[in-house]
């Protein structure tokens, strides 16, 4: 509640970033921050490859690694157990990927029969050394999940030089890097040294791994791998942008994380960095352009209401056509009897139709407009056409067509109707020997109101 006493506290916070005495906090911030980029860069390659259980298990791997560094050397050397997690998170990724290779057992098990055992190897040997030396595990246990505060800046050192190395290596390699995640096969048909370079991404991702390890732990650092990769993906398709999109969903979970964790107690940052890139995650999954779930439904909603529209002028159309009366009236009793739709949505449709100026409406009666019989004239059009080159070039009967062209008719655009008509060489009848309306072409202020 003090933090909650004045409404300028955060402010004070921040400030305190910018004062001698925020030092620590400002190397802790800049510690988390280069880990939140490599791992959003380096993990972009492990997402778009499918490695993210091998990430996993190449986390879990090194704690064994950590261990035998400080039992064969004695010192606590950020360095030393770098070093020993990366030969340890290597092995466990080589023994991964090649038991499938040679045995009848999938990726997925292999991957777990590698986690599992080195994480409980790694286990044993934290408590031969909780037993043997000095009777403490020398902080050793804070590998598992992550202590950013208690981080010296030797230790940002070490873990800035390596992500800057990650960075430069995923820049010079990375036309390769591209060619091998999405054509491996077309790679190989150039000459490169596919191997080596999968080795040597497998390489990047287990020292990202190893580089988080002191921050965010052996438990959370593969969220940390990949929340920021599957976030980006949500975004874009081009893998540069995507890339630039997890570096700095990394970054910002760093920074976040590293400043909750310095104005509340208790509060660790790797934990809190991983909640900010699941938040953002689940963001991205909803609200993302392209592949959010909420434009994906409001896409959906708008075409199913286009293609109700369309099936009314379309059914309109019709009943002009049978009574060889272009001028209609139609009332609502009509609609319902042909759609079986409510009231109210009808309505609804209907008053759609009257706003693009399709239709027109007087005294409870609904006409079609020129406009909107150009618009059902096109639709018949494009329905009457397709039933004809499916009894022709697809030879399927006339009486399984209809069906096939309900459907297709809402989709096909004046580029692909101009390709039937040419390939059909412009029918005048369709195979029930209905009359196919001439091509209507749209000006550019009535498609703008469809």
């Amino acid at each position: 509640m003090e933090l909650l006493t004045s409404s300028w506290w955060i402010f004070d916070e921040i400030g305190k970033y910018f004062l001698v005495e925020g030092s620590t906090r400002r190397w802790v911030m800049f510690a988390a921050i280069l880990l939140g980029i490599s791992s959003g860069v380096v993990g972009t390659f492990a997402f778009l490859r499918k490695q993210s259980l091998l990430s996993d298990a190449m986390a879990h791997a090194a704690l064994p690694g950590i261990c035998l560094a400080y039992m064969f050397t004695g010192v606590k050397d950020p360095l030393l157990f770098l070093l020993g997690a990366s030969v340890t998170g290597l092995i466990g990724a080589i023994i991964a990927t090649e038991i499938p290779r040679h045995s009848r057992i999938k990726i997925d098990t292999a991957i777990g029969l590698v986690l599992s055992n080195f994480f409980a190897f790694g286990i044993v040997l934290l408590t031969i050394i909780q037993k043997n030396f000095s009777g403490n595990k020398a902080g050793l246990d804070s590998f598992l999940f992550g202590k950013a505060a208690l981080l010296a800046r030797y230790d940002i050192y070490v873990m800035g030089s390596m992500c800057l190395l990650l960075l430069g290596i995923t820049f010079i390699f990375y036309k390769e890097f591209k060619l091998l995640t999405f054509d491996r096969s077309f790679a190989i048909t150039l000459g490169l040294p596919v191997r080596y370079l999968e080795l040597l991404i497998t390489l990047l991702i287990v020292l990202a791994v190893m580089v988080g390890l002191q921050a965010v732990g052996v438990v959370l650092m593969v969220a940390m791998l990949i929340f920021p990769a599957a976030a980006a993906r949500q975004w874009t398709d081009r893998l540069g942008l995507m890339i630039l999109i997890s570096a700095f969903i990394g970054a910002f979970a760093g920074a976040v994380g590293s400043f909750c964790s310095a104005i509340v107690a208790k509060v660790p940052t790797g934990p809190v960095m991983v909640v900010v890139c699941s938040f953002l995650l689940i963001v991205s999954m909803f609200f993302a352009p392209n592949r959010g779930l909420v434009p994906k439904w409001l896409r959906l909603r708008k075409s199913r209401q286009r293609i109700r529209r369309e099936n009314i002028l379309k059914s309109c159309y019709k009943t002009c056509e049978e009574h060889n009366n272009w001028k209609m009236n139609f009332t609502i009793e009509n609609f319902f009897a042909y759609f079986k739709l409510p009231r109210y949505l009808l309505r609804h449709y209907l008053r759609s139709l009257i706003k693009r100026e399709f239709m027109s409406h007087e005294n409870g009666n609904w006409q079609l407009t020129e406009k909107g019989l150009k618009k059902a004239l096109q639709i018949i059009r494009k329905h009457r056409l397709w039933e004809v080159y499916l009894t022709k070039k697809m030879d399927i009967a006339s009486d399984h067509v209809h069906r096939d062209a309900e459907d297709i008719e809402h989709a096909i655009n004046n580029e692909v109707l101009h390709q039937l008509d040419n390939e059909l060489k412009s029918p005048q009848q369709d195979p029930h020997g209905k009359a196919i309306p001439q091509n209507v072409c749209f000006s550019e202020q009535e498609r703008k109101t469809r």
